[in-house]
């Protein structure tokens, strides 16, 4: 009788979490698919970005001041809001995650049209997202100018490789 209770007791415990595991992951599927949407993205992409940068946490901060689901920086989200009229803007408001998904997403978009010209833009645009456009520039030398897999190789700090294969890899996942 203990035993069937403990065994209806872990099963309970691993439902929740996967419930709230389940939950946290898809709660804003709305947000981003809209946002996705507006710019022409992949929603897979960006809910990839958004799960290696939060996992779906709004509220958090960067050490480098970055804000809400895709960890946007204070220059690109006034970037944004200067694009599309949203003037005066407040950065702060890039923590409701409407607002952050799509100011991620624009400036995701537009980092991906630097590097169309490559055999796979992507690898430059998320080491671009994530460790800037000087360290992108500094790493593709070479061969690794247009190939992407040899980008990948060259690309100086292991944080941000990880990165890229990290949100490469989760955006097949979610495709």
């Amino acid at each position: 009788m203990i035993r069937r209770g403990l065994v209806f007791l872990a099963v309970l415990a691993f439902g929740g979490y996967w419930w709230f595991t389940h939950w946290r992951e898809h709660r804003f599927d709305g947000v981003i698919a809209a946002a996705a949407n507006r710019y022409q993205m992949d929603p897979a992409l960006v809910k990839a970005v958004v799960w290696q940068e939060t996992r779906f946490r709004p509220n958090l901060r960067g050490r480098a001041g970055e804000v809400g689901l895709m960890q946007v920086r204070e220059d690109a989200a006034m970037e944004w809001a200067s694009s599309e009229h949203i003037l005066p803007f407040d950065y702060l408001a890039c923590l409701d995650p409407a607002t952050n998904t799509l100011a991620g997403t624009w400036y995701l978009k537009k980092i991906l049209q630097r590097y169309q010209m490559t055999d796979n833009a992507l690898p430059y645009a998320l080491a671009d997202y994530n460790a800037g456009r000087g360290n992108v520039l500094k790493w593709r030398t070479g061969s690794a100018m247009t190939n992407s897999a040899g980008f990948v190789k060259q690309i100086g700090f292991p944080g941000v490789r990880a990165y890229v294969q990290s949100v490469t890899r989760r955006y097949q996942y979610y495709k």
